[in-house]
């Protein structure tokens, strides 16, 4: 398995409303349910109706289209991180998983996933 790390340094926020979301750039990611909404961008695309935000968030894209049949790649990169006391944050698209990790925990998260096998490019 190939994975990915990004140059992009990413946010974590909490958002009143879309309107202010860049959603034409790459990388945003949102979540809407009842209780809030949430925003998973580039650091730079932040907006100013973030009510919350964690700052500091390095990425990792799985290569390749995962299909909905395979079970436990996420489960099994996530264990091995956190046998290492390594945070993860987790967003998907339909085709693609990222595995977000604190800017501090980049090289020791890219060190553990290369002994273990994983091609990291």
């Amino acid at each position: 398995m190939t994975i990915e790390p990004l140059a992009t340094d990413f946010s974590v926020c909490k958002v009143t409303d879309y309107s202010l979301v860049e959603m034409e750039s790459p990388f945003v990611f949102t979540a809407s349910i009842d209780i809030e909404r949430s925003l998973v961008c580039p650091t730079e695309f932040v907006p100013e109706n973030a009510t919350n935000c964690e700052n500091g968030w390095k990425a990792f894209r799985i290569v390749g289209t995962l299909d909905f049949s395979l079970i436990g790649i996420i489960a099994n990169i996530t264990k091995l991180l956190a046998e290492r006391k390594i945070g993860v944050f987790v967003v998907s698209t339909f085709d693609t998983d990222y595995m977000l990790v604190k800017q501090e925990d980049l090289d020791t998260a890219v060190a553990v996933m290369v002994r273990s096998g994983y091609e990291v490019i």
